[in-house]
């Protein structure tokens, strides 16, 4: 009898000894893509400089090339379905669910030519990988101070149909790993309903001189399927895994006013979280099912 607590405490420890080295690992990986990040944003920042001479929306090819070899230090793949649906050469705003640290390797794996992201202001400040975010064009928001928020945004309106640009946001406005999506704000929204410039793309001269409607843009909707099957902060682990990427169709906004975007954002938030739910191999944490609603922002 005196065996069995010998042999037990010779298994707590052996289990102790397993979920070290697991969370170890864990750690170790995430300083490697921190180190990463900042190496190579150092370099393509100084790629960007040479080949560009400073801030352009250009220069995100450049750090997509860098970015996505990521993918092979941690042998992550990505399935992308309907890419085709980004790549119309037409402003729009593309909104996607925000799940880690590791949603920048996502995104370069689709990213559109002439596409801008928008980002809270703190991340300006973190060196290298703030200054490659400067030469990429992406917009800074102070996230504190609505107003200032308000005019980057409006201006962002008017300078996407001016420039052909595309704009990706993350509607969630923060990281989510529990299993579900988040209520999604709304200024995502506004910004395709009144990308209203006063300059449409049918008359040069101005909307008052001729017939056509301001250019409204549409919303592109792109579903990252859940990483906790191979990434998860909470049990410390970080392996392998693929991750299935899909583009929905464009929700048009022709036509819509202020009015109508709580309605939009429904529309959106419905589609997403039915498509994350399908294509998420693993079972939510929080216990949702694709037929609970869970219901955006009012």
């Amino acid at each position: 009898m005196e065996l069995w607590p010998c042999l037990a405490a010779a298994l707590l420890l052996l289990l102790l000894l397993v979920q070290l080295s697991r969370a170890a690992e864990f750690y170790a990986k995430v300083a490697l893509y921190c180190a990463l990040c900042f190496t190579v944003s150092a370099v393509a920042s100084l790629v960007c400089l040479l080949r560009h001479g400073g801030r352009t929306v250009e220069n995100m090819s450049i750090i997509g090339w860098f970015v996505r070899s990521f993918k092979y230090f941690y042998g992550l793949r990505f399935e992308v379905r309907d890419p085709r649906r980004l790549q119309e050469a037409r402003p729009c705003v593309i909104v996607s669910n925000h799940q880690s640290i590791l949603d920048m390797m996502g995104l370069m794996e689709v990213l559109p030519e002439r596409c801008v992201q928008i980002a809270k202001r703190e991340l300006l400040f973190l060196g290298p990988v703030g200054l490659i975010m400067y030469l990429g064009g992406v917009f800074f928001i102070n996230r504190q101070r609505s107003s200032t928020a308000m005019t980057v945004m409006a201006d962002l309106g008017e300078r996407m149909v001016r420039e052909n640009l595309k704009v990706w946001i993350y509607p969630e406005g923060t990281r989510n790993d529990n299993g579900d999506l988040l209520p999604f704000k709304k200024g995502a929204f506004y910004l395709a309903v009144q990308a209203q410039p006063g300059v449409c793309l049918a008359c040069p001269q101005g909307c008052l001189s001729c017939a056509s409607p301001c250019l409204q843009v549409p919303i592109v909707p792109v579903v990252y399927s859940s990483f906790s099957s191979f990434y998860n902060t909470k049990k410390k682990f970080f392996t392998s895994g693929t991750v299935t990427v899909q583009v929905l169709e464009a929700i048009p906004t022709s036509g819509l006013t202020a009015a109508d975007v709580p309605a939009l954002v429904d529309t959106c938030h419905r589609a997403m979280r039915t498509t994350f739910l399908h294509i998420s191999k693993t079972p939510q944490e929080n216990g949702a099912t694709a037929g609970s609603g869970v219901q955006p922002a009012q």
